[in-house]
């Protein structure tokens, strides 16, 4: 048994309709720009580690001034 008897009568929902897809718009929306905005983020993070550890690779590869003068 369908709720609705067609397609149109789905879309308006009676009178609640624009309400509805408004809420269901707003919330794909706002997981989208979630997923959009985490994965931004993880690069970020993932690019500053990669900057960092080759840095550190670089100090530690290198041989330091002072056990030169030793």
């Amino acid at each position: 048994m369908m709720a609705f008897e067609s397609l149109a009568e789905l879309v308006s929902m009676g009178s609640h309709g624009p309400y509805v897809w408004t809420a269901w718009g707003a919330t794909l929306g706002f997981l989208l720009l979630s997923v959009i905005l985490v994965r931004g983020e993880s690069r970020g993070v993932r690019r500053t580690l990669r900057r960092r550890l080759r840095r550190d690779a670089a100090v530690t590869s290198s041989p330091s001034e002072d056990q030169d003068e030793g």
